[in-house]
C-alpha cells in the first residue's frame, strides 16, 4: 500500500493503520479505496458537512443519509463520527434536547421524538458513546430517555418514555393527558429485535432483553429477560437461573424462551 492510500484510509476512518509489517495491509489502489468510500458514505458525509452548522453542536465527521428530517436542529447535539441513516426523523425540541455521543449509529427510518405537543415539551434524550440503534426503531423521550455507552438496540424496537392516562371511562383517552417517568438503559446492554420498553423502567448494565419482549418493570444488571411481560430467566454471571428469583419458579418454561434473547440487527 502506498503512502497516499494509507493517508486516505486514515482520514476516512479517523484511525491510524499499524506499520506495514503488521499483516493488516490494504491490497487496493488509492482509486479503489476512494470509490469504495464514496459508495459507502461519500454523499452522507457531504450532507453532514453542509447541515452540521445548523445543529446545537457537532464534534465532527457527521454522516446524514437521504430524506433525514431534523426539527429544531439547535436542540440536537452530536459527538464525533455520528451517522443518521436514510429516513431518520428527529424532533429535538425539549427541555434538555437530544445529545448523541461519539461513534453513534442511528440506522434507517428511526424516529427520535422528544415532544408531541409543543406546549408540553418533553424532557429529552441522551445517548452515550458507541451506541447502535437498529432500523425502524422508535426512541420516545417525552419523559426522559438515557442510553448508556456500548448499548446495542435491534430493529423495530419501541422505547416509550411516556404513557397515556385512562382512569376516567367517561372521558376520551386522548383528553386525559399523559404520565411521564423516564427510562434508563445502562451501559453494555443488548436490546433484541421488536422489543418494547415502557415508561418508568430501568435496565441494569450488561443486560440482554430478548426479541419481542415487553419490559414493564426494572431489570437487574447482568440479566437475561424474555417474554411479555419480560421475566428474568438468568444472571449472565452464572450458568444457571438466578437463585432466589422468580426465574427459579419459571425454570420449566424458560428454556423454550431463552433463544428469543437473540435477534438484534447489528449490520
Amino acid at each position: 500500500m502506498n503512502r497516499l492510500t494509507r493517508r486516505v484510509y486514515e482520514l476516512a476512518y479517523g484511525q491510524h493503520l499499524p506499520p506495514g509489517d503488521s499483516g493488516q495491509e490494504l491490497e487496493m489502489s488509492t482509486m479503489e479505496l476512494v470509490g469504495f468510500l464514496w459508495q459507502k458514505g461519500g454523499m452522507a458525509r457531504v450532507r453532514g458537512a453542509l447541515r452540521s452548522w445548523r445543529l446545537g453542536a457537532c464534534a465532527g465527521r457527521l454522516f446524514i443519509g437521504r430524506n433525514v428530517k431534523i426539527a429544531f436542529p439547535r436542540h440536537l447535539h452530536v459527538g464525533y463520527n455520528v451517522l443518521l441513516a436514510d429516513g431518520v426523523n428527529v424532533n429535538a425540541y425539549s427541555r434538555k434536547g437530544i445529545k448523541l455521543g461519539d461513534n453513534v449509529r442511528i440506522r434507517e427510518h428511526v424516529w427520535m421524538l422528544t415532544t408531541a405537543v409543543l406546549t408540553e415539551p418533553g424532557e429529552g434524550l441522551t445517548v452515550g458513546d458507541n451506541v447502535y440503534v437498529g432500523p425502524f426503531s422508535v426512541l420516545g423521550a417525552g419523559g426522559g430517555l438515557t442510553i448508556g455507552n456500548d448499548v446495542t438496540i435491534g430493529a423495530h424496537v419501541d422505547i416509550l418514555a411516556e404513557d397515556h392516562n385512562f382512569a376516567d371511562p367517561e372521558l376520551p383517552i386522548n383528553q386525559q393527558g399523559v404520565e411521564r417517568k423516564g427510562i434508563v438503559i445502562e451501559e453494555d446492554c443488548w436490546i433484541g429485535n421488536r422489543a418494547t420498553i415502557l415508561d418508568g423502567v430501568r435496565i441494569g448494565r450488561s443486560s440482554v432483553i430478548g426479541a419481542a419482549a415487553v419490559v414493564t418493570r426494572d431489570i437487574p444488571e447482568f440479566s437475561v429477560a424474555v417474554g411479555s411481560p419480560a421475566r428474568v430467566i438468568r444472571d449472565r454471571r452464572y450458568k444457571g437461573p438466578m437463585v432466589g428469583s422468580a426465574a427459579v419458579d419459571q425454570k420449566g418454561d424458560s428454556e423454550d424462551q431463552a433463544p428469543a434473547a437473540t435477534g438484534a440487527d447489528c449490520s
